[in-house]
């Protein structure tokens, strides 16, 4: 993300107390080359942006990549006058054309980036913005909303005229100083081990823009006893597993990053579980629904895809290869599934540097072992 910006004109520069400044681009460039990897948030953050730009700015990734949807919001540029390659997948090149901004609808059932890239960038069109969602339900409702707040917070003038339809007006976009929160996804998942172990662990968890409530809510419906201490920014969460493992009914669509993790505890759980409200995690960094099924499967899980998400049955888990589809949260569940299952080996765990770059490391302080 941060070479993408760079490439987009935008500069940065590292404190040394560990702070980073970051200077906008006032004019955006464009005639570059923007490497996405298989991250979702730099292949739709950032084409908006590049629509700034008189000149076309190249985007590709990793093999993987082409298959995460793209179609609504590369489509939604072009109906808005921008210069989109076609066909709207990576590789692409996005280029200004005559884009101005404007109205615009966006089937977004598929990922709530593409609302969000469009509202981040629009105080920046001439003519602002205003989407609306059509389609299927919008899943990760919660991160719309945290887009919606972190641009008011920087004086952009956010509004809502209707069901599913924001707007955004054209103007400044305030500077401010920002002490960016942790990913409670990722603080979730380190406290599941404590629930699947029977531990203890507590971790930052602020009261913020995250979808807080949501997520300690599904660590309580699979048997996680929490409690809180101090408050804003400075909350903690102490999870105690001590009441054990149990299986659970959650629906997940306002947080499906963690489905995952929960999928590990459904597979470990000594009753039945379903995971529901998740369907659009098909275009995730992988199919999750289908890798999740196959992989949990292999190791004896008692697992099978529905529409929208993932049934289980009680079943006893064995040792064995756990491949992960070059996916962080992959990754996150198989470890989870190893922590009371000798034998379970993950392929890939070089994969979790996306989102916790000393995952191996972590882990194993997490545990008391020597990595």
């Amino acid at each position: 993300m941060r070479v993408g910006l760079s490439t987009l004109g935008a500069a940065f520069h590292d404190l040394p107390d560990g702070r980073l400044e970051v200077r906008p681009a006032v004019a955006v460039q464009g005639g570059g080359e923007i490497d996405c990897g298989l991250a979702g948030t730099v292949m739709r953050f950032l084409p908006p942006v590049a629509a700034l730009a008189s000149r076309p700015t190249r985007f590709f990734g990793d093999p993987h990549a082409s298959a995460r949807p793209m179609t609504p919001l590369l489509g939604a540029l072009a109906s808005l006058g921008a210069a989109v390659s076609t066909p709207y997948q990576l590789p692409f090149t996005v280029a200004s054309g005559a884009f101005h901004g404007g109205s615009v609808t966006v089937d977004a059932s598929g990922s709530s980036q593409f609302i969000s890239a469009l509202l981040l960038a629009a105080a920046r069109f001439i003519d602002g913005i205003e989407v609306r969602h059509t389609g299927a339900t919008l899943p990760s409702l919660p991160h719309i909303e945290m887009t919606c707040q972190l641009l008011e917070r920087r004086g952009v003038a956010v509004t809502r005229p209707g069901m599913n339809t924001w707007r955004v007006a054209s103007g400044p976009i305030a500077a401010l100083d920002e002490a960016v929160e942790p990913d409670l996804t990722n603080a979730a998942t380190l406290l599941a081990a404590a629930l699947v172990t029977g531990g203890e662990l507590t971790t930052s968890w602020p009261d913020g823009v995250q979808a807080t409530s949501a997520l300690a809510d599904a660590l309580a419906a699979f048997g996680g006893q929490l409690s809180y201490n101090g408050a804003g920014a400075d909350r903690a969460i102490t999870l105690s597993g001590a009441g054990g493992l149990r299986g659970a009914d959650v629906d997940l669509a306002a947080i499906s990053e963690f489905t995952p993790a929960a999928a590990a505890l459904a597979a470990l759980a000594p009753g039945p579980s379903r995971i529901r409200g998740v369907a659009h995690i098909r275009g995730h960094e992988t199919d999750r629904l289908a890798a999740l099924s196959t992989e949990l499967g292999r190791l004896g899980a008692a697992v099978r895809q529905t529409a929208d998400g993932l049934e289980f049955a009680p079943a006893t888990l064995h040792g064995g290869s756990f491949a992960t589809h070059a996916d962080h949260r992959m990754a996150h569940a198989g470890a989870l599934i190893g922590l009371v299952t000798p034998g379970v080996e993950l392929d890939d765990v070089a994969c979790t540097t996306k989102t916790l770059p000393d995952f191996p490391g972590l882990w194993a302080r997490l545990i008391g072992r020597e990595a």
